[in-house]
């Protein structure tokens, strides 16, 4: 390979004036300051993070943060052997956050780190399954039907989990008269091939909590009169960093009797880059011996809960730092002040006189709106999601799920790191882009489409293309 004189620039190199390999691997190599300026030019193309306000996921941390990530990205999570402080850390935010859901096992209480909220909730699935089959295999009861009960809003794990496991997944739908999982909807779709009920704190869509108390309480009533014992996983994903600092004294977690495992996101209002993850059962008996496995690895044998096998300590490491730094008060005040921005931002477009929203509770950093019914208006959120975008922001327009498909909405998520200066700022452009849409004479092509009913076309990346 032709060696360039140290001096040259980046740009004035070879190597740069070539075509970077899309789709296979060139035979020859490159300088590292080369392929480094490709990747990081390409990478400019894509949004910024900091002004996404459709994702969930953290997109700040503090500057020790960001060393202890990259001081330890290269530690195996699996290899507890080598790293025995950050398996013994990784036992520590079990413990803290079994706490922080008012777990009764003592001394230590049994869960796992995961690669994000997803993997949790697959395991808090399995679990439940695990226990629901023993329980029919004991008494010579078939094993075959097996389902479980959540919201038409779930997230699309607990869809995969069905799949995977053969588990049918029977959704109760949200409407606008019932806007979360209604408890005596739940318990009319229960059967005794039940495994559990989800309920979700802070869901995707809406942002709203279904009723954990309501639902434990119908079940429980239930489960005494049909000699059942269906039990709850709650999904919460969003909720499980935020009731704890902002609402201790609603009852959610493993103070009631039929939760048996919790899951949480600690990349989302955990304050930790992607991906991690965190879910804790409310005592060892819950989590089936089968699902807890003893790997012969590098000469000793590893304790192995979770469905992923290597991963990187950094993300664990980095939510106890989290705690150690924020603790108690600092995540209160750090989800506090992301609910009364997402509180001014409602206000302000509620003043706009334009838009509805779903419900006046606002129990996690986000909400969602849709438009007025307007026949004269020529387009819709969709062109207004087009046109934030241009704009630098990425906003969601997106439609609800059965049982309301034919309303679409808009959703706002405010993150650590989104104040009232953006919050401004995206007032002005939201103001300007209506007015804009608003001085159309022609309806657009997205109001033309909806009128007849056919499908929008698709926003930003899709696998097709």
């Amino acid at each position: 390979m032709k060696t360039e004189n140290p001096i040259t620039p980046v740009f004035g190199t070879d190597e740069e004036a070539r075509v970077a390999p899309k789709y296979e691997m060139s035979e020859g190599m490159m300088p590292g300051e080369v392929a480094y300026q490709i990747v990081h030019d390409e990478a400019m193309l894509d949004g910024n993070s900091r002004l996404n306000l459709a994702t969930f996921v953290t997109t700040w941390m503090d500057d020790y943060a960001r060393k202890v990530m990259t001081e330890n990205m290269d530690k195996n999570m699996i290899d507890k052997t080598e790293y025995p402080q950050t398996a013994e850390i990784e036992r520590r935010c079990v413990n803290i956050l079994a706490k922080l859901w008012n777990s009764p096992e003592k001394p230590y209480c049994t869960g796992t780190s995961t690669v994000g909220s997803s993997e949790a909730c697959m395991l808090g699935g399995i679990a439940a399954l695990k226990r629901w089959q023993k329980r029919r295999k004991a008494k010579g009861l078939p094993i075959d039907k097996p389902n479980f009960i959540i919201s038409t809003c779930m997230q699309v794990v607990w869809e995969k989990f069905a799949i995977y496991w053969d588990v049918e997944m029977r959704m109760i739908p949200v409407t606008a008269e019932k806007i979360t999982l209604d408890p005596q909807d739940v318990i009319k779709a229960c059967d005794e091939n039940t495994i559990c009920v989800v309920p979700i704190q802070g869901v995707t869509i809406t942002g709203l909590n279904d009723n954990v108390k309501e639902i434990n309480d119908a079940l429980d009533k239930l489960n005494t009169e049909k000699g059942w014992e269906i039990c709850i996983h709650v999904d919460a994903a969003t909720g499980g960093f935020i009731h704890p600092f902002i609402d201790p004294e609603t009852v959610w977690d493993f103070r009631l009797k039929w939760v048996l495992s919790i899951s949480t996101s600690g990349h989302k209002f955990g304050l930790v880059y992607p991906g991690v993850g965190w879910v804790v059962w409310k005592d060892k008996q819950y989590l089936p011996e089968e699902m807890n496995f003893a790997v012969n690895y590098l000469g000793a044998n590893i304790p192995s809960i979770s469905i992923n096998f290597s991963r990187p300590g950094n993300q664990v490491l980095a939510q106890y730092y989290q705690f150690m730094r924020l603790g108690k008060e600092g995540y209160k005040k750090v989800q506090q002040n992301c609910l009364n921005v997402c509180l001014y931002l409602k206000e302000q477009l509620k003043k706009m006189g334009i838009f509805e929203f779903f419900s006046n509770d606002m129990p996690n950093p986000l909400f969602i709106w849709k438009l007025k019914d307007d026949p004269n208006r020529k387009w819709t959120l969709y062109d207004l999601s087009d046109a934030l975008h241009v704009e630098g922001w990425q906003v969601p327009a997106y439609t609800m799920p059965k049982a309301m498909e034919d309303v679409i909405i808009m959703r706002v998520v405010v993150r650590q790191g989104t104040g009232f200066d953006l919050a401004d700022l995206l007032m002005e452009d939201i103001k300007r882009c209506v007015n804009q849409l608003d001085a159309l004479k022609e309806p657009t092509n997205s109001a033309l489409m909806w009128a007849k009913k056919e499908p929008q076309k698709p926003r930003g990346f899709n696998h097709s293309r």
